[in-house]
């Protein structure tokens, strides 16, 4: 039988328990500071844990919140999902996100959230709660994931039904396979039926596959200085790192042991230390990756614009907040997002800050910063 995560892993004053009976979950959490203050929810990302919160639970607590990081549907400790391939992947569309989120908010006593915080893919997860249910989600804060908001309903009579766009689009990755060399988007590859096994049974060992990936993304490798793609064409794409636009015929973990730091960087890194490492590696030992795989499915099948299309052309309408790194390319991987975020995504976006020495991993690799820019966004917003 599992049991919370173990309080040695975790700075002083964060606690793991379970909250049972959340949309189906028995829901892993992590929170700090006193239940029945203002509620903060922590959103992490792929391939996080509500682990990825540790170092900034504790200034946010201090602030005057209780905080709360759930190991989300599909991740960690948290049980209640299916982990095969084949298994309901209905359970992991985007509004079933924030159904479990809902459902949480009202298991930990509170009848609304303060601010909800995502990461990476938490960030849609932050961002549909606030768009969907702003009466709970009072405010909210996206993180590495510009939230563009869903696409409005294509105007007058149809000659044919609408087609997916974007990531969704397979002929876009078609398209991406005909260059020289062959390329695939990586949310492409993280639906097939093998991407599971070829990261949690990577060649190079599960522990230096995430070490590769972690470093790949993040400010520690000198080549992301991402910046703004033209369009939405293949070329463009192309233009990203390999860790997002892949060598057609290789799988995430071949792609990123290209780029595996030394022992005297790994040594260096302060904010992903070998013990901080081996926690990630331990809970993904045991679960594998399915779970975290199945939303991405979710986006190529088409099936997240099919869902997102009941509030299609609506903003976020209350107080919002970005947050990345300056070495993110997440910021730009989806051309015209980070502008149309500011322009109608969301409509009382208060700040928008990008984080020198930090890449993908903003709120882990500047945790004190981020957390600051927190504290600053929540006093902000209600004054």
């Amino acid at each position: 039988m599992l049991t919370p995560l173990d309080s040695t892993v975790l700075p002083n004053g964060v606690r793991a328990r379970f909250v049972p009976e959340v949309n189906g979950l028995n829901m892993h959490v992590l929170e700090a500071g006193t239940p029945g203050q203002p509620l903060l929810l922590l959103l992490h990302g792929f391939p996080e844990l509500a682990y990825s919160w540790r170092n900034v639970m504790l200034p946010l607590a201090e602030a005057g919140y209780h905080v709360v990081a759930p190991d989300q549907r599909g991740y960690g400790r948290t049980t209640g999902w299916d982990a095969s391939f084949d298994g309901d992947l209905a359970s992991f569309r985007p509004l079933n996100y924030v159904r479990d989120a809902l459902a949480l908010v009202a298991a930990l006593g509170h009848r609304e959230v303060a601010c909800v915080i995502g990461h990476d893919f938490g960030a849609p997860v932050a961002g549909n709660c606030a768009l969907s249910r702003p009466d709970v989600f009072r405010s909210v804060v996206m993180m590495s994931a510009p939230y563009a908001g869903p696409r409005a309903w294509p105007f007058g009579p149809q000659e044919a039904p609408e087609t997916p766009a974007g990531l969704a689009s397979p002929a876009m990755n078609e398209a991406l396979g005909r260059l020289n060399p062959p390329r695939q988007h990586y949310q492409w590859f993280y639906s097939t039926r093998g991407a599971n096994e070829d990261m949690w049974h990577a060649k190079q060992g599960l522990h230096a596959f995430i070490r590769a990936y972690y470093h790949h993304k993040s400010a520690d490798w000198a080549g992301n200085k991402p910046y703004r793609l033209a369009a939405w064409e293949a070329s463009e794409l192309a233009k990203m790192p390999t860790y997002y636009i892949m060598p057609r015929d290789l799988g995430m973990a071949a792609t990123v042991a290209a780029e595996m730091p030394d022992a005297a960087a790994i040594a260096a890194n302060k904010w992903l230390p070998e013990a901080a490492l081996a926690v990630y590696a331990g809970e993904y030992g045991r679960t594998g990756f399915q779970g975290g795989l199945q939303s991405y499915r979710c986006t190529t099948s088409g099936a997240v614009a099919a869902d997102m299309r009941l509030f299609g052309g609506k903003s976020i309408e209350v107080p919002a907040c970005f947050i990345a790194g300056t070495s993110d390319w997440g910021t730009y991987q989806k051309p015209g997002d980070f502008e149309m975020m500011q322009s109608h995504g969301c409509a009382k976006l208060l700040a928008c800050h990008l984080v020198p020495g930090a890449g993908h991993w903003v709120q882990q690799e500047q945790a004190a910063v981020v957390a600051d820019l927190l504290r600053d966004f929540l006093g902000r917003k209600d004054s």
